[in-house]
């Protein structure tokens, strides 16, 4: 079934919620443990509505109009993490010496390996090359790693971000240049 990439919008913001969720939890349990999850979803996982206020945050919708998967892109410096997240850095970045990011990338398990997140990607690479940037970089979740490789990213390198009780949530900063 095919999907059409539009951009999303605050009316958006429950679906997408309940999307992440069910993202993280059927396509990250081999990668992190229960409890890694769970304090992710808490603490980093989750909606980022400034990459809707910007224009840059899409929604895949299937012919249905379900909601399929997400994903964005930013010109801002903040890395990943959604409005929950305490290590936002909503500077601008400048596109001629520094790297938009791709952010918040999530699909549901029933629509995985579909196209989905390569349509969303594709859309917010062009996006960010018409605004003037010539890099990409993201933080990618251990689940991602191999889908944005086989995309053209390389690893940068490895990121252990706090999750609280002791526990981290290994992740890989990826880039590439467009």
């Amino acid at each position: 079934m095919a999907v059409r990439v539009r951009l999303a919008t605050m009316a958006d913001v429950p679906v997408l919620r309940d999307i992440i969720e069910r993202s993280v939890r059927g396509l990250q349990a081999r990668e992190y443990s229960a409890q890694q999850i769970e304090l992710a979803l808490e603490s980093v996982y989750g909606v980022d509505t400034r990459l809707i206020a910007d224009g840059t945050y899409f929604a895949a919708e299937a012919e249905t109009g379900a909601i399929a998967g997400c994903g964005g892109w930013s010109q801002r410096r903040t890395l990943f993490g959604g409005d929950q997240w305490q290590g936002r850095e909503d500077e601008r970045l400048d596109p001629s010496c520094e790297a938009a990011k791709i952010r918040a990338f999530f699909v549901l398990p029933e629509w995985a390996r579909q196209g989905v997140g390569s349509r969303i990607l594709e859309t917010c690479e062009t996006a960010a090359k018409t605004a003037g940037f010539r890099e990409l970089e993201m933080g990618a979740t251990l689940s991602g790693v191999p889908f944005y490789r086989v995309k053209g990213y390389v690893a940068l390198e490895e990121v252990a971000v706090p999750l609280g009780e002791g526990l981290t949530l290994p992740i890989v900063r990826m880039g590439k240049a467009i």
